[in-house]
């Protein structure tokens, strides 16, 4: 993996309820396509991007967003970088190492219903669509 220039801080969603120190792994389904087992944990630089993710989120839970620190190698998430979106204006990075949670952040911007609902109908288009494939 080569080391992106973006140094943080960085964010990840979710709506796990998580405590400062716990380890965010690389393994579980994934929020898109949950039939794919990810080989990566996904976060990015952008605290609102993190918390949209969250609302995205699997489960039932409330969505949060955390303050992460990559424990090893990341890289650009290849997934919007550059295949949707040129270079990476999204800030979004991908590792197989743990993240580390130091701490929760509040004060992100949440979704209003009506855009919450559209992105929830582009990723069950993406879902029945058999080339919306996930880099893993």
């Amino acid at each position: 993996m080569s080391q992106p220039l973006d140094e943080g801080p960085f964010f990840h969603g979710t709506k796990a309820n998580l405590r400062d120190g716990d380890l965010l792994r690389a393994g579980f389904r994934s929020n898109y396509r949950p039939e794919v087992v990810m080989n990566h944990i996904y976060f990015t630089a952008l605290p609102n991007g993190a918390g949209l993710a969250a609302e995205l989120a699997a489960g039932d839970g409330a969505p949060r967003v955390y303050a992460v620190e990559p424990t090893g190698a990341f890289e650009d998430d290849p997934n919007v970088t550059d295949k949707k979106f040129p270079g990476n204006p999204t800030r979004s990075y991908r590792s197989s190492a743990p993240l580390r949670v130091v701490g929760e952040v509040t004060d992100w911007a949440r979704q209003a219903p009506e855009a919450l609902q559209t992105w929830k109908e582009r990723l069950a288009e993406l879902r029945a669509d058999e080339r919306g494939e996930i880099i893993n």
